[in-house]
């Protein structure tokens, strides 16, 4: 489906965070869900409130209320709360309505076993610039999810950027990448911009030219489709002023730090994925 279909499907957010609240204005602005086949419930009523004036969804407190007709139920609840959220829901869904979660460290087996046997659900794992359109999803079948479950999900979350498939096994692994990489581009932007202070810039100038010079790489690299080592060496010349930057880098062990993030962050997802686990038990 491509981004922009409009899909026949009644969708309930429990949960009205941040994150929903971003997919539920990018399916109302890519024509993909209307707004008035979208109910939201969560208990901030201010946060319904603005949700409802803003974009004139359907919003409650009672989550039951809201998936009781529902073909779709996101599951956008933190992972702390679920084990109080999921027993309420079981009962109030039928096997003819898929899950879609996009809490952090709940596992498809989790859910599966707080709702029906054969109930059908996808676990997903988006980030923050989804908040602009501009996220990365990545979206794993449970035990009975269909193509067709698996070819919906990644038709919401077009909604608001990418989407791709990965087994359930690799969700941690993108929890580390994609999930918790905005904050690492963020600290290289913030040290670019105190860089650029230090060797004379002002902050705001240094802070748009480092901005923009991220997003424009990042922009070059997806048109240009080349592999990030190809580019790199086409703008590095020997001798001159990349070269002697990224030589830096490489003393500074730049990549090695990347890859400990990476690392650190999704060890840490299969922690709290295994805490959320006996919460639920």
């Amino acid at each position: 489906m491509p981004r922009g279909m409009s899909v026949e499907h009644t969708i309930a957010f429990v949960g009205a965070g941040n994150m929903a609240g971003a997919l539920i204005r990018g399916l109302i602005g890519t024509a993909t869900v209307p707004a008035d086949r979208i109910i939201a419930a969560d208990p901030d009523r201010a946060r319904l409130s603005s949700l409802e004036a803003e974009l004139d969804i359907g919003v409650t407190t009672d989550n039951a209320e809201a998936v009781k007709d529902a073909t779709v139920v996101v599951l956008a609840t933190k992972p702390q709360v679920f084990a109080q959220v999921l027993p309420g829901l079981a009962a109030a869904v039928s096997l003819d309505t898929l899950l879609v979660s996009i809490a952090a460290g709940i596992s498809t087996g989790m859910i599966e076993r707080a709702f029906p046997d054969g109930s059908r659900v996808v676990r997903t794992m988006p980030n923050t610039p989804a908040l602009v359109g501009a996220g990365a999803t990545a979206i794993a079948a449970g035990t009975h999810a269909t193509d067709d479950d698996l070819e919906l999900a990644e038709t919401l979350f077009r909604s608001v950027g990418i989407s791709v498939r990965v087994p359930e096994a690799q969700i941690d692994a993108v929890t580390g990448l994609s999930g918790s990489g905005p904050a690492y581009v963020f600290a290289m932007i913030e040290a670019l911009r105190d860089a650029g202070v230090r060797e004379g810039l002002p902050e705001e100038t240094a802070l748009q030219l480092a901005s923009q010079t991220v997003f424009g790489a990042a922009r070059l690299l997806l048109d240009e489709k080349e592999a990030p080592e190809v580019l790199r060496d086409r703008v590095t010349s020997p001798g001159g002023t990349t070269r002697a930057g990224l030589d830096a880098l490489e003393t500074a062990s730049f990549a090695d730090a990347i890859i400990g993030a990476v690392r650190a962050a999704t060890r840490r997802s299969v922690e709290l994925g295994k805490m959320a686990e006996g919460a639920l038990d």
